[in-house]
């Protein structure tokens, strides 16, 4: 599956178990994909999260490029992210810690799984995408 092929708006519930900090708790919000060029995609999420005690709204951007037939996914400030593949863990180092994520599903549900493992971090997110309207084509 490529990017473009989930662009639209999306109602995005996310699960966050934090096992160093022994909680758990959840974000719901919205997840927009826009194409912004022939071979960028721009992923907009916001929300409010509920970790413990703690209720706050949270949002981030990233963008998906096309170089050649590589997509890539890269932080707000152009730092890469990690590669766009579909069904197949990938790896985000960032020492201290280790992440792995997971992309799959279809055009109309997606889901999005982080793990974070070090000596900062023990923490998994499970976030689900179902298509809020019609396609953006």
């Amino acid at each position: 599956m490529l990017p473009t092929d989930l662009l639209g708006d999306w109602v995005l519930r996310r699960t966050v178990d934090d096992r160093l900090a022994g909680v758990t708790g959840s974000v719901t919000g919205t997840t927009t994909l826009t194409l912004t060029a022939p071979d960028e995609v721009r992923w907009d999420e916001s929300g409010t999260m509920h970790l413990g005690d703690l209720v706050t709204p949270v949002s981030r951007t990233l963008s998906v490029r096309r170089l050649d037939d590589r997509w890539t996914v890269h932080f707000a400030d152009g730092r890469v992210f990690h590669d766009w593949v579909w069904g197949t863990a990938v790896e985000h180092a960032c020492t201290p810690d280790d992440y792995t994520g997971v992309l799959a599903g279809h055009t109309e549900c997606w889901t999005v799984r982080w793990e974070a493992h070090g000596p900062a971090k023990d923490y998994r997110l499970d976030s689900v995408l179902e298509r809020r309207s019609g396609r953006a084509d």
